[in-house]
């Protein structure tokens, strides 16, 4: 495909698709980080914290263009990260210290009941 056909492509694109897309990608890399993924050996929470981070930052960013149908299951997704990451920490951040959190606020694991 010539750069043309693509920049033509990637026009008709709506920009909650993209966005939705690029979501996507940090968490399955972030997951998969944070030891999630096939290989458990695969984690990485140094690059994890950073994926976290960065997706933090997109929703915050993107949360008011995308609308609630869009942007919840994202910052669901989202939030079970940050829980995956302090769960995976040895010794874990204080509360509103992990990834995002500055952004998101504390992230709290519920009580079971």
């Amino acid at each position: 495909m010539d750069p043309a056909g693509a920049e033509r492509d990637i026009a008709d694109v709506p920009a909650v698709e993209v966005v939705s897309t690029v979501a996507v990608h940090l968490m399955t890399a972030a997951a998969v980080k944070c030891g999630l993924g096939e290989n458990p050996d695969d984690i990485d929470l140094d690059e994890a914290r950073t994926l976290i981070e960065s997706l933090a930052g997109l929703l915050v960013a993107a949360t008011p263009y995308l609308g609630s149908f869009h942007a919840r299951p994202l910052r669901d997704g989202l939030k079970s990260l940050q829980l995956a990451f302090r769960e995976a920490s040895i010794v874990p951040d204080e509360p509103g210290k992990g990834p995002g959190e500055k952004l998101t606020g504390p992230v709290v694991v519920s009580p079971a009941g």
